[in-house]
């Protein structure tokens, strides 16, 4: 069954998200969320950059939850048949 993957949206890039660099970002989150694995989006980053990795993650990930203090987990999708 996969394993849960949390990623540290912060971590992707240094000072402020470039949306030049946007390729890159990707290129790291796809690589660390695995195949088939939760996937966990947390920590500071720009909406548009949290709405293109949800977008790069569909279909790749079983589940994609994002999570901050505020609002706690939010699911934004699920395709675990179980």
């Amino acid at each position: 069954m996969g394993e849960t993957v949390e990623i540290d949206v912060g971590t992707l890039y240094t000072g402020q998200a470039k949306l030049s660099e946007l390729p890159a970002y990707m290129e790291r989150t796809l690589a660390l969320a695995g195949d088939g694995n939760e996937v966990v989006l947390t920590g500071q980053g720009p909406i548009w950059l949290y709405l293109k990795l949800a977008h790069a993650l569909h279909g790749k990930t079983r589940r994609l939850i994002y999570k901050s203090p505020a609002a706690g987990k939010v699911t934004v999708f699920d395709h675990d048949p179980f």
